[in-house]
């Protein structure tokens, strides 16, 4: 029996579609593999790196409890000392475990976050307002050129996380009498592309590749008076990235660092 050749090409196309799938099946699997050891291979270098993390305040806090403890007669202004900086040690053990969560959320429950259109003006004037004591403290001027209803659609809680730690690690790290600067440099109908920038000492460029890693810490350039989690700016990252964007940094020829970044206006 001879077959119709209609039939013959829709037999042979159908084959061709089944190896194309099956490649295509194959190729999938091999990507799925090589993205999960991948990821094992991040979640373990992720809770070596906690593990380290932890230990050091928790170490700290023992310290300064032992101290108190084996030294019950210890001077009252001592004694209260060594009492505020173990509270400090905690409050850095409380941001550390904070940003772990936020984080281990993003990447495994981002559909758990809730969209909403939000005001970038508002949200900004939230978070200088929230440090506005810092602020006046190391005598930093704040140049907000935000417009008013300059909207996107996001995640609120998220956007206000990324402006906020720009604004933390400027406080933290650029020293006192600087600017901090934020704008809306261009929006067309699918980004909103933004600059912020600090006029403080900036960072060796050596280290600027490394910047949003997690955990990772300079230790020349900018003073670390003051700890931190040190996930402030890879949580910056991942949220910008939430939205869509993207985020790159220079150091400024004037000094300070400059973040450039973009945020979806609308979720697809």
């Amino acid at each position: 029996m001879i077959m119709n050749p209609v039939w013959l090409y829709i037999a042979i196309g159908v084959a061709v579609l089944i190896l194309i799938a099956a490649f295509y099946w194959k190729a999938h699997k091999k990507i799925s593999e090589a993205e999960a050891r991948q990821k094992t291979k991040l979640k373990k270098q992720m809770t070596s790196n906690i593990a380290h993390e932890l230990r050091t305040p928790v170490t700290t806090i023992r310290g300064y409890l032992e101290t108190l403890i084996a030294c019950p007669d210890m001077k009252p202004e001592k004694k209260q000392e060594f009492i505020e900086k173990a509270y400090n040690q905690t409050i850095r053990l409380s941001e550390l475990i904070t940003d772990m969560a936020l984080i281990s959320k993003m990447e495994e429950k981002s559909s758990k976050f809730q969209k909403e259109d939000i005001d970038l003006f508002d949200v900004s004037n939230e978070v200088f307002e929230e440090f506005g004591e810092r602020i006046s403290a190391l005598n930093v001027k704040v140049e907000n050129l935000l417009e008013p209803d300059t909207v996107l659609t996001g995640n609120k809680t998220l956007v206000y996380t990324i402006l906020r730690n720009l604004v933390e690690n400027s406080l933290k790290y650029a020293g006192e009498d600087f600017t901090i600067h934020l704008e809306c440099y261009s929006s067309i109908e699918k980004f909103c592309y933004l600059t912020y920038y600090d006029t403080g000492t900036g960072v060796p460029n050596e280290h600027l590749d490394s910047i949003f890693e997690r955990f990772y810490r300079i230790e020349e350039g900018r003073t670390r008076d003051v700890g931190g989690s040190g996930l402030g700016l890879s949580i910056v990252k991942n949220a910008v990235k939430f939205h869509g964007g993207d985020i790159r940094v220079i150091n400024r020829q004037w000094g300070g660092l400059q973040f450039f970044f973009s945020l979806r206006r609308h979720s697809d």
